[in-house]
């Protein structure tokens, strides 16, 4: 069984000042509320039999990692692959884009209209993501899996994690 958890609330404070331009607001820590929401969620007695805790390379995802890997006692591996998602998944960077390419995802729920590939990363591309890392850790029985909402709702479509919570998943791999 995994346990996926989307990191708990970013602190965006410092946006627009010393390094966190562009790809730097990934450098975010976790607010003081989203301290307290992965506090809370350490506490769901799911978590007890985890064996391992993988995060995202996304400090806010590391940061939900240590926190859970301080309350439970469980180790940390970083797999890169549990990144957020790319809004160019040519790794061409640009921060005028993203919104705009957010927006057409959202709009056409992850899929690519008309079956013309785009410049962002679809649900599917997603899914394979995530999957490959899960298949390297089949053989654990519990893993927590601390990424991001739009990961974890590539593979359960029906729903969009709030910061924190855990959503199971055993599925096909």
């Amino acid at each position: 069984m995994f346990y996926l958890i989307r990191h708990g609330q970013a602190d965006y404070s410092e946006k627009h000042t010393k390094i966190y331009e562009g790809v730097g607001i990934d450098f975010s820590p976790l607010s003081p509320d989203g301290i307290r929401q992965i506090k809370r969620t350490a506490l769901d007695p799911r978590l007890k039999n985890a064996e391992l805790i993988l995060s995202s390379p996304y400090t806010r995802a590391l940061h939900t990692a240590a926190i859970l890997s301080k309350e439970l006692q469980k180790d940390i591996a970083v797999e890169t692959d549990l990144h957020e998602w790319m809004a160019n998944k040519n790794y061409q960077y640009n921060a005028a884009h993203m919104p705009d390419n957010y927006k057409e995802f959202m709009d056409c729920k992850g899929e690519y209209p008309d079956g013309i590939e785009r410049e962002w990363e679809d649900n599917h591309r997603l899914q394979t993501r995530l999957t490959g890392v899960l298949e390297k850790y089949r053989k654990y029985g519990h893993v927590i899996v601390v990424c991001h909402g739009i990961l974890i709702h590539s593979v359960a479509p029906d729903h969009w994690p709030e910061n924190g919570e855990i959503i199971e998943y055993g599925g096909d791999l």
